[in-house]
């Protein structure tokens, strides 16, 4: 199987995990971390495009789990998130990492946060190595071990 077609099966696989659990990913937390998860994620490789931020403000938007919370609520937190990844790199992911550890209390969420970072990094086909970098820095925030996630 090719890598582009192994990521997107994982995408999707990820995907359908996460909607199978949509009910039980209701809380603060859960969606705190998730956009900080896909801030993250868009800045991996340490800058964000304009039309980057806009591709995954799109995902987010259209994520069928997501959209237990108002969408204009996770563009402002994605945008607050993305923000401090910008101005500062390094000191904004470390911020933005103390964030996504705060799911950690809950072991669906942490790893639904995973599936989402997955899920965003895949999206373009291309779940690049500084994308799986980050992730895995996060399942290590949220004390999940990255090899269940194939990282």
């Amino acid at each position: 199987m090719a890598l582009w077609d192994r990521i997107k099966e994982s995408a999707t696989t990820m995907q359908s995990q996460l909607e199978a659990k949509k009910n039980d990913l209701k809380s603060g937390a859960f969606r705190d971390a998730s956009m900080a998860m896909c801030a993250l994620v868009a800045a991996a490789d340490g800058s964000i495009e304009p039309s980057e931020r806009q591709r995954v403000a799109s995902l987010i938007a259209s994520n069928e789990v997501l959209q237990n919370f108002p969408a204009d609520d996770l563009q402002r937190r994605f945008n607050e998130y993305v923000n401090k990844l910008t101005a500062d790199f390094a000191f904004g992911k470390v911020s933005v990492l103390q964030e996504i550890g705060k799911a950690r209390k809950k072991p669906v969420e942490a790893r639904a946060v995973i599936q989402i970072g997955i899920v965003i990094g895949g999206a373009d086909g291309d779940f690049d190595k500084s994308e799986q970098a980050v992730v895995r820095e996060a399942c290590f925030a949220l004390d999940l071990p990255p090899h269940e996630f194939d990282l």
